[in-house]
């Protein structure tokens, strides 16, 4: 199977042509192929498929096999992709995903996109609400481009150990 990696601003993933068809199982072969021990490693797997509403469209597999909304690494790797492999010579695109149409705006040099800037559309935020996570009182605003994030405000930065605290509002299930 032929896949290509890449990825942006940290965000890594696996990308598919899969404009004539895509394997079977895509929950399962997203874990296995984004095993950093066994597989290539990634966040996940993201499919180049037809669409009747726009350019193309997206289908993102997280990791963990779960079928994503959007992401906004992303999209942008979707749109260097199709356009460096050649799928489209233009450099305004739709592409169709879960979390509706979204457009991106390559900037290309010598046939290669070298920066893509996706219109992620209007954020929905959630209402506030309260999460113990390491023993301490946060509050968390939701908000999502497709995918859920989670906005917390604080008073230092001194306070923020992203290693410690990232992994540990992820188990907390504000989401």
């Amino acid at each position: 199977m032929r896949f290509t990696k890449m990825q942006g601003l940290g965000n890594d993933y696996l990308l598919i042509d899969g404009r004539r068809g895509l394997p079977e199982d895509l929950p399962e072969l997203s874990r296995r192929m984004s095993d950093r021990h066994f597989g290539a490693g990634s966040d996940g797997i993201i499919c180049v498929c037809p669409s009747d509403k726009a350019d193309f469209r997206m289908r993102m597999f997280n990791a963990d096999g779960s079928e994503g909304k959007m992401c906004g690494n992303g999209i942008r790797c979707f749109g260097k992709y199709v356009y460096d492999q050649g799928m489209t010579e233009k450099t305004r695109l739709s592409v169709e995903t879960l979390a509706g149409l979204r457009y991106l705006e390559l900037e290309a040099a010598d046939g290669r996109a070298v920066s893509v800037t996706a219109d992620m559309g209007v954020p929905a935020v959630g209402a506030p609400r309260q999460v113990q996570v390491l023993g301490r009182s946060y509050q968390v605003i939701p908000v999502s481009m497709g995918n859920p994030h989670g906005v917390v405000f604080l008073d230092s930065i001194a306070e923020l150990d992203l290693h410690v605290l990232g992994p540990a509002f992820e188990r907390s299930g504000v989401y």
